[in-house]
């Protein structure tokens, strides 16, 4: 059933499916990353890309080589700060990505960016904890983020957070929040209530349904009740295009219960892919996304210099690269330190602005946005700064 756009499925799930792997143990997370090792900022700083070329996971070389392409294009903008990338394969396994990582530490490097996959960032951060050496993974897992692993992928947290400020802002008062029963929705629901806590909204109730037609269908009664017991003025989708959304959009509003009576609010991007934007029940709806001036001209500048578009993630490598041509380009010898890469003015990416925590996650500033007429409307702008952001 949820096969709904089925060409995009795999671009539109990537990013959730890094967040739903295994629940692996985090690298020890006492500290601000590992120390990191000194560089010379005057000659040419070994960065090693660690990217899934040689898996037998389709799509994986796309992948691979739209991360280094992006790479690339971010130290061609680098100013004289000269980086020297090594690209090693990890083949998506996790075994190979910690030994590939070793062998990249062997060689000289002074950072690792990479890989991608939850379990293989976990190993790689385990491999070299002990060698001075940060990570910055492209996943979007918290669970192994910590100690000298940073995570570059966009989180529930960070998203949730910014969407219940907005409409905390906007006067909503009463959140229910209704999610699918498998572990990323669970795990953006609790992203969900725990943004909710630090406002002014308020969680009014939760209702689960299960990963089918038939659960979704029979999760409307139920939602619906709770809206008219509790008095719900918002709803928190946790549901992505590629799963449940198309459907519960269309048989919400066949209930009775639309935006904006009760708001519906996306924790996924609603316009991945672009045939989203054409149904009806989404119209009003808010959800969250990188400043789209900046992410267009982004596309627009790799097309034009790869004569094809990026991939969805690839941009984290642009971003990886930025966070530390603009660390190594202060001439500070520990520019690559825990301390120095969760600096607290951020950097700025693809995206706009975003900044590594000390516990290994990331904030991104992110605008909020509507569908108005079947087209994506800015109704908060991303930030320019975290100074006062409002995050």
């Amino acid at each position: 059933m949820f096969a709904v756009f089925a060409g995009a499925r795999k671009a539109a799930l990537l990013c959730v499916t890094l967040a739903a792997g295994l629940v692996l143990s985090a690298c020890d997370t006492a500290g601000v990353g590992a120390g990191g090792p000194r560089i010379d900022a005057s000659a040419p700083v070994p960065v090693a890309l660690l990217v899934p070329t040689g898996s037998a996971q389709s799509g994986d070389m796309i992948l691979a080589q739209s991360l280094e392409n992006a790479a690339r294009l971010a130290i061609s903008d680098l100013n004289g700060v000269q980086i020297d990338l090594r690209v090693y394969d990890t083949a998506g396994n996790a075994a190979t990505a910690a030994n590939v990582a070793n062998q990249a530490v062997d060689d000289g490097a002074k950072i690792i960016l990479g890989p991608v996959y939850a379990e293989s960032a976990n190993a790689v951060g385990l491999a070299v904890a002990n060698r001075n050496v940060n990570v910055l993974s492209f996943s979007n897992n918290p669970t192994i983020a910590g100690g000298n692993v940073f995570i570059l992928g966009p989180t529930f947290d960070n998203t949730a957070s910014r969407l219940a400020n907005y409409a905390a802002r906007q006067g909503k008062r009463n959140v229910l929040i209704v999610h699918g029963s498998d572990l990323a929705e669970q795990t953006g629901r609790d992203a969900v209530q725990r943004a909710l806590a630090r406002t002014s909204a308020s969680s009014v109730g939760t209702v689960t349904y299960e990963q089918s037609q038939q659960g979704v269908i029979g999760a409307i009664p139920r939602i619906k009740s709770q809206v008219e017991s509790t008095g719900a003025d918002a709803m928190f989708l946790t549901a992505n295009t590629a799963g449940a959304l198309p459907l519960l959009t269309q048989l919400l509003p066949e209930a009775g219960i639309s935006s904006p009576a009760t708001q519906f609010i996306g924790l996924t991007r609603w316009d991945i892919p672009s045939q989203t934007l054409e149904l009806p029940g989404v119209q009003g709806g808010w959800f969250a996304l990188p400043d789209p001036v900046k992410s267009d001209q982004f596309r627009a500048r790799y097309t034009a210099s790869f004569s094809n578009a990026p991939h969805p993630i690839g941009s984290l490598a642009y971003d990886g690269i930025a966070a530390i041509g603009a660390l190594v380009g202060s001439g500070n010898p520990d520019a690559l330190s825990g301390a120095s890469l969760t600096q607290g003015a951020g950097f700025q990416g693809v995206g706009g602005i975003f900044r590594l925590l000390p516990d290994g996650t990331n904030q991104r500033g992110l605008a909020v946005a509507t569908i108005q007429n079947r087209q994506v409307v800015v109704v908060d702008p991303a930030p320019a700064s975290f100074s006062g952001a409002g995050l």
